[in-house]
């Protein structure tokens, strides 16, 4: 029994080295020039691993950078570091709690009252961990987080981002899928019970992309596109809980495996930026990135039905009633 045990993190190592080589042989990096200047954008997530690299590179372009998480302290921490790595001031933290919808209405209302356009809106917040916990919404916390709530923050700025984007320069949503999407799967009798960490991440992400393809059709001709993307394995604490679960007694070798082999945040970064800054991209609409360029997610995702259905019931677990999603 040992040797099967200790024959687990040797498993693990070849099989985060052969995906971290093949990572760091094959990412690409977006070489957009473009300014932004004039510009504002909201990055959920903004202000910890991959989503503090995208504000900050939105920063460096000098645009006005609205962040967003659910915690004050690492709030103004990551509004500080952008600063001093951007030297752009014009930087804000609002708080975010995607797991709450009060918190998203909330927050949705602050933005539409304050801030007179959105160009981009990032959303990147995701957790991977304590997919047996329910919120006081009665949803799974990592559906909720990764999923729910942004459907709910993008359909309630909607508003904001079509007042903003014209034919020439559209309003861009940029959504954070994973490569997990394709071992998810959808029964709407279930989706919110508790599950295990990565069924529970697996289905989120399906629903992302799903997600994207439905409000694709239905922002034609609106001056907005909505993309997905797929940043590939990047060592960030997402499933910190997870593996720290699983390999309990190897979790610092674990943890310096994923860090070490997979994408830096930065990495992990930069197709995100991609789509929300490339010429190319900002023509597409629906459509799954990867390394920069365009991929097609798993064969699900093209199920239209299901994807109407995705939308009409996560508008009532939401909450959300036909004016609103009208506008």
């Amino acid at each position: 029994m040992w040797s099967v045990i200790l024959l687990i993190p040797q498993i693990v190592f070849v099989g985060a080295l052969i995906v971290g080589l093949y990572q760091k042989n094959t990412n690409s990096i977006c070489k957009s020039k473009k300014r932004l200047d004039g510009k504002t954008v909201l990055v959920t997530g903004g202000t910890s691993g991959m989503g503090l690299e995208i504000a900050t590179d939105f920063a460096q372009r000098g645009a006005k950078v609205i962040v967003a998480c659910p915690f004050e302290d690492e709030g103004y921490s990551g509004k500080k570091k952008i600063i001093e790595n951007s030297e752009n001031e014009n930087v804000i933290f609002k708080l975010l709690d995607l797991s709450n919808l009060a918190s998203v209405r909330e927050f949705a209302a602050d933005v539409l009252k304050t801030v007179d356009r959105l160009d981009i809106l990032v959303n990147n917040a995701g957790v991977g961990s304590d997919g047996d916990r329910i919120t006081k919404d009665g949803m799974n916390f990592i559906m909720q987080v990764n999923y729910f709530g942004s459907f709910l923050l993008t359909i309630l700025l909607l508003p904001l981002l079509k007042k903003t984007g014209t034919s020439d320069e559209p309003s861009r949503i940029v959504n954070t899928a994973s490569v997990l999407h394709r071992i998810g799967c959808l029964n709407f009798n279930h989706w919110n019970e508790p599950q295990k960490n990565f069924p529970a991440y697996a289905n989120s992400k399906l629903c992302v992309i799903l997600f994207t393809r439905e409000l694709a059709k239905r922002l034609e001709n609106s001056n907005v596109v909505v993309n997905a993307v797929d940043p590939g394995a990047v060592g960030t604490d997402i499933f910190k809980a997870s593996y720290a679960n699983i390999f309990s007694s190897f979790g610092v070798v674990l943890s310096f495996i994923l860090f070490t082999l997979f994408k830096q945040p930065w990495e992990g970064a930069q197709t995100a930026i991609y789509a929300a800054l490339s010429r190319s991209a900002g023509k597409a609409n629906g459509e799954l990135f990867k390394n920069c360029k365009m991929t097609r997610p798993s064969r699900k995702c093209y199920n239209e039905k299901l994807a109407k259905n995705l939308w009409e019931e996560s508008a009532k677990l939401v909450k959300l009633n036909e004016s609103t999603l009208s506008t």
